[in-house]
């Protein structure tokens, strides 16, 4: 059996149109029909799914729960993680430039694609075929867990921290990124102006500079008793 044919039978789904298959495992740094617009499909198509088996499965839990679960579920991560599980790094299209680089390796690229793939079965078979794809690669974690274990992320946690203060939400930008384009570093700063503090965080993607600068921040203000003067006052 050939690498193909063995994903598609973790997949679960056997693509009618081999070429979009094909399209959902290449990356832009391999040719003009890469995935990037199949990833933008299969985010909405993911979005949706997911909240659908969040909402049979956790049906006391309220809209903040369940948009705080599926958050984490949908991060990039998580979907590096599922990606490795179903070997993705092994038929990936990339350049010799990312490959040599460890982009087969990369989770942002690795996230990327699971989302492809996703937006790819909903073209080849519907979306009750893409559906069956993500309860797959999804439905078992979610079965096994409870509403309580899963924590919020950083920024999630920074904005409702800041909100319950009546503080606006923080903005974060890119500051600066180092490093190759297969192997980048990016530097995200995230400010609060309400207190001018601002923080610093890095990842190999601007989604994981923005939750290591979101901690930073989070531990600051945390440790700080400045956001209890615009309380006060």
């Amino acid at each position: 059996m050939d690498s193909l044919a063995a994903l598609q039978q973790r997949l679960g789904h056997r693509f009618a149109s081999s070429a979009l298959l094909t399209r959902a495992l290449t990356h832009r740094s391999a040719g003009a029909e890469h995935n990037e617009r199949l990833e933008f499909l299969g985010d909405a198509v993911l979005q949706a799914a997911i909240s659908a088996l969040l909402f049979e499965r956790f049906a006391g839990s309220d809209e903040g729960d369940l948009t705080r679960v599926r958050a984490h579920l949908v991060r990039e991560d998580s979907l590096a993680r599922v990606a490795l599980a179903i070997g993705l790094p092994e038929v990936l299209r990339l350049s010799e430039g990312e490959a040599r680089g460890g982009g087969a390796q990369r989770p942002s690229i690795l996230a990327d694609c699971v989302e492809a793939l996703i937006g790819a079965t909903f073209l080849d078979g519907g979306y009750a075929a893409a559906q069956a794809l993500v309860q797959r690669l999804f439905g078992e974690i979610i079965a096994g867990s409870d509403i309580d274990g899963w924590s919020k992320d950083a920024k999630t946690e920074l904005q409702e921290w800041l909100q319950a203060r009546k503080l606006p939400v923080p903005a974060y930008r890119i500051v600066a990124t180092r490093g190759q384009s297969h192997a980048q570093t990016f530097d995200v700063e995230c400010a609060v102006a309400a207190l001018g503090l601002a923080e610093h965080g890095e990842g190999k993607s601007r989604r994981s500079a923005e939750q290591d600068a979101a901690r930073r921040m989070l531990s600051c203000l945390k440790a700080s008793d400045k956001p209890d003067g615009p309380l006060r006052a």
